[in-house]
């Protein structure tokens, strides 16, 4: 039984508490936040213990901790935590700096720890549908890759100023996605944003609607589209056209009831935000860990994996910054 310390009751606190619990294999034992409320009452939700960040991490009696605080506050955590001995899931990105993330993976390596970045979205079951069939040579060799991703209203002006902006906070899925999906990383990045959502997003230094083409060195183009606000759900879908056919991943509806009448033919919208569309890739993501951590195997998606998400972040935000495509070998 994996015993796990939870660091972090925010909104996605909660939801990795729900999974680590309803998983047979782990039991959370305790929960830390820097708002004490937070952190008391998730904890008395689940019967654990309060105890500080620090603590949790120095507990041997504890094997493994999810990281789900603030951003700023990954890598120091995830370096402590594995010189302490446990296996860590942490929250993307692994930092707001890439030089800073690079110095984590580092610090890491030496330790021999599992480390697991929580890229949910290559747990969902239509995505990992998607790669298997492109892995099996279903429709040939993959040629075009279109990945969209809306939410359905922009988050507050407060957060947007401490997310690290749309490319690390929001795209960073996006860019993780592109390369699961085309097995490397782009050789190069171009970006074209603005704020015509909210102003105030603008006004802080960043966009909030967003399109990056990426170009891969035999050829292959993917294109990123991003926006803030779709009124009408959360918008996640897959488009991967291959030289022998096209596969698609659509978007997880409301219901499944369409109504056909002479006026038209109507359905249900798309489930409203990542809670709702999300919790079951959240559930298989805990599980994989979990499995990894038990028999001693690699982790499915790696530290590395959150720094190159992270580059590609921040090739994007210099395209956007310089009006030109960027590229991702020259990164720093």
């Amino acid at each position: 039984m994996l015993k796990v310390g939870l660091l972090g009751a925010g909104r996605i606190g909660n939801v990795h508490a729900k999974a680590i619990s309803a998983h047979p294999g782990s039991k959370l034992v305790a929960v830390s936040d820097v708002f004490a409320e937070n952190a008391e009452k998730l904890a008395a939700e689940y019967g654990v213990a309060v105890k500080s960040s620090e603590e949790i991490i120095a507990d041997p009696a504890i094997d493994a901790v999810l990281i789900a605080t603030s951003t700023d506050t990954h890598s120091p955590l995830i370096e402590a935590a594995t010189a302490a001995g446990k296996a860590v899931l942490c929250e993307k990105p692994v930092d707001l700096s890439l030089e800073r993330a690079r110095a984590c993976l580092a610090a890491v390596e030496p330790t021999g720890q599992p480390v697991m970045i929580g890229f949910n979205r290559r747990f969902d079951p239509s995505f990992g549908a998607l790669k298997a069939a492109a892995q099996g040579g279903e429709i040939g060799k993959a040629e075009l890759l279109a990945l969209t991703s809306f939410d359905p209203a922009p988050p507050p002006v407060e957060y947007v100023k401490v997310s690290g902006g749309l490319f690390r906070d929001m795209m960073i899925h996006d860019f993780d996605m592109a390369n699961f999906l085309m097995g490397e990383a782009p050789v190069t990045v171009s970006a074209a944003g603005s704020s015509i959502v909210d102003p105030a997003i603008g006004a802080a230094g960043d966009v909030d609607t967003a399109v990056v083409t990426m170009t891969y060195a035999d050829g292959r183009i993917a294109v990123i589209k991003n926006s803030r606000r779709a009124a009408y759900g959360y918008d996640q879908r897959i488009e991967l056209l291959g030289s022998e056919g096209l596969l698609q991943a659509q978007n997880q509806l409301e219901n499944l009831v369409v109504k056909s009448t002479a006026g038209g033919v109507t359905g249900a919208k798309p489930t409203w935000f990542f809670l709702e569309r999300y919790m079951p890739a959240y559930e298989a993501e805990w599980a994989a860990f979990v499995e990894a951590v038990e028999a001693g195997t690699p982790m499915p998606v790696t530290l590395a994996d959150g720094v190159a998400a992270l580059a590609m972040a921040e090739a994007a935000a210099r395209s956007l910054a310089e009006g030109k495509p960027v590229a991702l070998a020259g990164i720093q």
